[in-house]
């Protein structure tokens, strides 16, 4: 039975990709030997490095304008503290809109002042804080796109004198937007981008180097650029499926084309939580994630009947985190529009089983 997968992370990824990918591992572009067996120092894979970093920089816009791509590991928590490493010298602004946030601040305590400009937890992080004001004497003003956790999304970036910094993790690819406003976004690539295994981090080479302290090497964004994103021996198998999905998209009609996509779903799913009285959504409506939709029951007594309908319908990964409770349908790039169709009907017939 088909499968659909509402999983928040690793995710979904395109069938045709899955495809090719399973073959590199047999025999990558008949070499007669697998992809996750050649040297990172091959031709054959630093074609594909060279590739995945350039459909970045494409995809994003921001070919031939100053920025460089760069595959490193470690995930989105490492970022938390290299982006402190290489940029925090005296004080540094966050926007606190949820867990991964409060992560990356946690991490740059460790090397400097932070300036919390401000911050939705008051209310369980359910909405993206507007009216603040941020300073001009800070290093950087750090952002997180989209909160996996509990559904909200940044739609309005801030006009700033600060580096704008900017975890994307879980919203990278999938809408369009003007990217050179940023000086440095890094997503970890298990939302839209590929396995778990590497992080994507897209940086405007003017703004590096300026920070007095010494840096670990295998924190240095100079050291890792120099080295063309191999100073150590990279993730190849998630960099390989990385390119395949910068591929895919590209050839779909890039960001453009995917972010309508999206924006059905979105528009689907969002349109049966506020019709269907059974349902509560966690998230305030103007700041509500196109990627992940939080929502709960308004009747806890009808939870075992509605997972046993959900399951039966073979939907996945469809329980909500913790933090939040209820539901949380995870609608990356790659989940089909008639995936959530299917939970759409699961939601409708709880109704009219009432």
């Amino acid at each position: 039975m088909k499968k659909h997968n509402f999983s928040a992370g690793p995710c979904i990824l395109p069938k045709d990709v899955m495809q090719k990918a399973s073959e590199a591992v047999i025999e990558l572009d008949g070499i007669g030997l697998s992809l996750i067996e050649i040297s990172h120092r091959s031709k054959e894979f630093v074609a594909i490095m060279e590739k995945a970093r350039s459909l970045a920089l494409e995809l994003l816009g921001l070919e031939g304008k100053g920025y460089s791509a760069l595959y490193l590991q470690g995930g989105a928590s490492l970022q938390f503290l290299m982006v402190a490493y290489n940029f925090l010298e005296n004080k540094a602004g966050y926007i606190n809109t949820g867990t991964w946030s409060s992560k990356a601040i946690k991490e740059a305590k460790l090397l400097g002042d932070v300036l919390e400009v401000a911050s939705s937890k008051d209310k369980n992080f359910n909405y993206i804080p507007r009216g603040y004001v941020v300073p001009n004497d800070l290093d950087y003003l750090h952002l997180t796109s989209n909160n996996t956790i509990f559904g909200t999304q940044i739609k309005e970036f801030p006009d700033t004198k600060v580096p704008l910094i900017c975890d994307m993790s879980s919203d990278i690819f999938s809408r369009q937007m003007d990217f050179s406003r940023f000086d440095l976004i890094y997503a970890g690539a298990q939302k839209n981008m590929g396995p778990a295994g590497t992080t994507l981090v897209v940086v405007k080479d003017e703004i590096l180097g300026d920070v007095s302290r010494k840096i670990p090497s295998m924190l240095d964004y100079q050291v890792h650029l120099s080295k063309d994103s191999m100073f150590n021996t990279p993730a190849v198998f998630a960099v390989y499926v990385s390119m395949l999905t910068l591929q895919w998209l590209k050839d779909l009609g890039g960001i453009a084309a995917i972010e309508e996509i999206n924006e059905k779903k979105a528009s689907l799913i969002y349109s049966e939580i506020d019709l269907n009285p059974l349902f509560n959504g966690f998230a305030k409506k103007e700041d509500r994630s196109s990627m992940n939709a939080t929502f709960t029951l308004t009747d806890e007594s009808l939870k075992d009947t509605f997972d046993e309908m959900w399951k039966e319908a073979g939907i996945n990964g469809l329980n909500g985190h913790r933090s939040v409770g209820g539901y949380r349908a995870s609608m990356y790039n790659a989940l089909p529009l008639d995936s959530v169709g299917v939970l759409v009907d699961v939601m409708s017939d709880l109704e009219r089983r009432g």
